[in-house]
């Protein structure tokens, strides 16, 4: 019943906003062409320790680990491809939700202005951004750039569609990007702070990425595509051990965010500027006649002997400690990754993909870490603890990370810590989808999981998991119950969690949504 007042309540101011943008949009004839809206309704009720994993993971951080919660959401959208056949275009959004027994009652998701020229595009704002070489609907998550947690406003420079290298027949083609942005969980991280461990205010954010695609499907049927995703966090206070830190975010340290791994001082020891993670990708494909096959690989690194597995580790001794004076390299174990295995079936009805991904995260460049120092001048640099930060609180975002939702997120800490106690773990995941129909759409997601803690914080004994999500959404068909448009969708899932690293829970989620073009003369 608390649910259901709360969508009610909440339903009359949501009819007053849209009327107000309606308003507001068709006074300006020229930008309001192509305007979508889309209300949204959806609630959760589960049991056991917490919502279970997929009812709640890789959904751009609106939702929540609560046992019962739910929200009521409002959108207008402009996108960039309405303008698709312009040299120019202007895209633009607004995405509120009003929310129960979530980490606040009301979030802006979406909030941005975008604009186009020939082929590079500006966004600034808070834009929920889709995941690279992974499939949005079936895949576990990308392990840097993922969609599990909310966006960061930011002002991001990109190139969002491969574009044809002149010269290389369609052979050849690159896209990528660049941003600057802040975080805006410092009051959430504050309150959620009853551990009397670190919190951060303020933190600036960066990320780049940069895609190669080699072949062309409409020449040849194999094509190769390589990645590079990276980014840090930087600058803001951090309160940590009742002292504050106020960490420098001027232009210096936007450049130093943006070269990698550049080394600072510190004392004795030599350091990255801020938090800085990144992932090597790889996917290979090829289109049959009537069937696709893609591999992948994501391979996650927080420091520069992860990224390239090997480090240097030739220094002298004494006066020398930090010389280099010996051909000396170490070379590190390409364990840790994600594998995954994309098909795409003939055509049907029953089966239209599937998604097979492996992830191993247990090395972490090995169990033993110091930097070189006056006393030791071997360099070896492991115990890399993913996700997690000496400084800041990790690549988190209003307590979920900001990558793989298998890395066990902060939000899920009852003892008001934030801090990621699972990042060394071994999982097999499952995903299935399928349209019996014009109207009908389903997918499955199936996890196994096994859990070892962090190297600094190691469970006394190995900790399984196994999470389940069936969903199933019906799309109404126009003139159905006497609804003359279509837009209408229902879409309802089961999910459950078993074992000690989730705990046992089981839970459902029921979601009602209408999307529509707002008619403009």
């Amino acid at each position: 019943m608390h649910l259901i007042n709360f969508i009610c309540q909440r339903t009359t101011k949501l009819i007053v906003l849209f009327g107000f943008f309606l308003t507001v949009q068709r006074s300006t004839a020229q930008i309001d062409q192509g305007l979508t809206y889309k209300i949204e309704f959806q609630g959760t009720l589960a049991s056991g320790r917490s919502n279970p994993l997929w009812l709640n993971a890789n959904k751009y951080g609106l939702s929540s680990t609560e046992t019962q919660n739910g929200y009521v959401r409002g959108a207008v959208i402009r996108p960039l491809s309405v303008d698709s056949t312009k040299k120019w275009g202007l895209g633009y959004g607004f995405d509120v939700v009003a929310a129960s027994h979530f980490t606040s009652t009301s979030v802006i998701q979406q909030a941005f202005v975008e604009g186009k020229w020939l082929k590079g595009v500006i966004t600034i704002g808070s834009k929920e951004q889709p995941p690279e070489m992974k499939d949005l609907e079936l895949s576990s998550g990308s392990q840097t750039l993922g969609i599990n947690a909310r966006p960061v406003p930011q002002v991001r420079l990109s190139l969002p569609d491969f574009w044809n290298i002149p010269g290389t027949k369609g052979f050849l083609a690159l896209k990528g990007h660049f941003s600057y942005g802040i975080l805006t969980d410092g009051s959430w991280q504050k309150d959620f702070n009853t551990s009397g461990s670190k919190y951060q205010k303020n933190v600036l954010y960066h990320s780049k990425a940069g895609y190669l695609r080699l072949g062309n499907e409409k020449k040849f049927p194999l094509t190769v595509e390589a990645g590079l995703e990276m980014a840090t966090l930087f600058g803001g206070t951090v309160y940590r051990n009742n002292q504050k830190y106020t960490y420098p975010s001027g232009l210096k340290s936007l450049v130093k965010a943006f070269i990698p791994f550049n080394e600072t001082r510190t004392s004795d020891l030599y350091t990255a500027e801020g938090d800085m993670v990144g992932s090597t990708m790889l996917s290979v494909s090829y289109q049959f006649p009537t069937w696709r096959i893609r591999t992948y690989m994501d391979h996650f690194f927080e420091d520069g002997s992860a990224m390239y597995m090997l480090d240097y580790d030739g220094y002298g001794s004494g006066a020398d400690w930090n010389k280099k004076v010996k051909n000396r390299f170490l070379v590190y174990e390409p364990k840790d990754g994600m594998y995954g295995l994309e098909v795409t079936p003939p055509k049907n009805n029953i089966l239209t993909k599937i998604v097979l991904e492996y992830l191993y995260t247990k090395y972490q460049s090995g169990p033993v870490y110091y930097d070189h120092s006056p006393e030791i001048s071997d360099h070896i640099g492991g115990r890399d603890d993913y996700y997690n930060h000496g400084t800041y609180t990790g690549w988190q975002h209003w307590g979920q990370v900001m990558g793989n939702p298998l890395f066990l997120s902060p939000i899920y800490n009852d003892d008001g810590s934030i801090y990621v106690k699972d990042n060394r773990f071994v999982a097999w995941h499952l995903g299935l989808s399928g349209d019996p129909s014009a109207q009908w759409h389903y997918r499955a997601l199936l996890t196994c999981q096994k859990g070892w803690g962090t190297y600094q914080c190691p469970y006394n004994e190995v900790k399984k998991n196994t999470s389940w999500m069936a969903e199933c959404s019906y799309l109404l068909p126009p003139k159905i119950w006497k609804i003359k448009t279509s837009g209408w969708c229902v879409r309802a899932a089961l999910g459950s969690d078993q074992g000690a690293l989730m705990g046992n829970n089981f839970g459902g989620q029921l979601t009602i949504s209408k999307t529509g073009l707002f008619e403009t003369k």
